[in-house]
């Protein structure tokens, strides 16, 4: 027997297996639904088939992924695959994990290269984008007038902030004529300028039912676009050349309504935070005033207490003053008594009072101090202490 090794049958086909994957990287085939089977796991199988060959089919959670677009058999698709084997049974097979009907496969051919033209000029670039207005009085709605999308947004901008006024630019979303109209309504929107944002619009559907927003003339008319502009196409992973130009892409119309508005509960909130803020900013100030005003009112006298007080201080002044004068009319009448005491001591009157007598000119009145003044038979006036006598001079002696 060799010494070759030896394996069993699950070792070589989980060996094939990684070998197949590891080799290839993901691929695109296109053939016809053969053989579906839609157990209750939720995954899919069938075979996938041309006019001389056929491979089976995995799709994991296949049915929460497409449930409106679910496979038949006959159906013709495009999917993209990883190659693989089922080592269970040692079968090739594929393990899908996107597919869209083969029809769509030239349209995804020139997504991609128009994607990959507008990049390259910076149509997608984030330095383009226009900020979106926080506050925006009325908001322009480029869709059809008879879709579920236009009515989706009326409807959630009335909840959100009903304030804000709507003008809907009607046009078609789907068809060949439905860019022309699109771009059409886009310039009429920068022109009138009665907006401050735009919403380009429509509900889901396939990769050709959403073309229009995939032509080169609609993403130049948005990047033009003076007004910013937010786009809400088909469903959560529909994403359209549109999409990567606008200033705001949103998954779905109903998100696009809410990217545009402001939510008036959101801000009803804040306000009244902010009014309640302002209240008890405006309680405490007036507390602070309050008690200002009641110790100033303790500090402050009654005018008529204030007038007692004054009439007090009068009567203090009054007394003090009373007081200084008759202080000083004592002073100055003890210094006038000492005074009238020097006078009198030397008073000639004081010396007429011990008997000496001031004798004078009876005709000039010249007080006589020499006994040669005179002579015999001059009168003469002789003051006594008390009394005057005229005397006639008989003799000097």
């Amino acid at each position: 027997m060799s010494k070759e090794t030896i394996y069993s049958i699950s070792e070589l086909n989980h060996m094939v297996q990684d070998l197949l994957e590891d080799a290839f990287l993901p691929i695109w085939v296109e053939g016809e639904i053969s053989n579906f089977a839609n157990p209750s796991s939720g995954h899919w199988y069938f075979s996938l088939k041309d006019e001389n060959a056929q491979v089976r089919c995995a799709l994991f959670n296949g049915r929460h992924r497409y449930e409106d677009n679910q496979p038949k058999n006959g159906m013709q698709i495009l999917a993209r695959a990883k190659i693989s084997l089922y080592p269970a049974r040692g079968e090739f097979q594929l393990v899908i994990d996107q597919f869209e009907p083969a029809g769509e496969g030239a349209l995804r051919k020139a997504f991609e290269k128009l994607k990959k033209q507008l990049a390259e000029e910076g149509l997608f670039e984030p330095q383009n984008k226009k900020p979106l207005p926080k506050f925006p009085s009325t908001i322009g709605i480029i869709s059809s007038e008879t879709g579920a999308a236009l009515r989706d947004i009326c409807i959630v901008l009335k909840l959100r902030f009903p304030a804000i006024n709507i003008i809907v630019y009607p046009s078609l979303v789907q068809g060949k004529n439905a860019s022309t109209q699109i771009v059409q309504q886009i310039k009429t929107a920068n022109q009138r300028q009665e907006c401050d944002v735009l919403i380009l619009a429509r509900g889901g559907g396939s990769l050709e039912d959403l073309w229009p927003f995939n032509e080169e003339n609609v993403a130049r008319s948005i990047f033009k676009s003076d007004l910013p502009l937010i786009t809400g196409i088909g469903h959560e992973t529909d994403f359209t050349i549109a999409d990567f130009v606008a200033d705001k892409r949103a998954a779905t119309p109903t998100m696009a309504a809410q990217l545009a508005s402001p939510d008036r509960r959101e801000y009803q909130q804040q306000l009244d935070k902010t009014c309640q803020h302002l209240i008890n900013i405006i309680n405490h100030v007036l507390k602070s005033y309050q008690q200002s005003l009641e110790n100033l009112t303790k500090r402050l006298r009654h005018p008529q207490q204030r007038l007692q007080e004054g009439f007090q201080h009068c009567d203090e002044l009054t007394q003090r003053l009373n007081l200084s004068i008759k202080n000083q009319l004592q002073i100055h009448q003890q210094k006038i008594l000492g005074l009238s005491r020097t006078l009198q001591a030397i008073s000639p009157l004081a010396s007429l009072a011990r008997g000496y007598a001031i004798v004078s000119d009876a005709a000039s009145k010249k007080i006589l101090r020499d006994s040669k003044e005179v002579k015999s038979g001059q009168k003469i006036i002789t003051k006594l202490a008390k009394g005057e006598l005229l005397c006639e001079v008989k003799a000097q002696l």
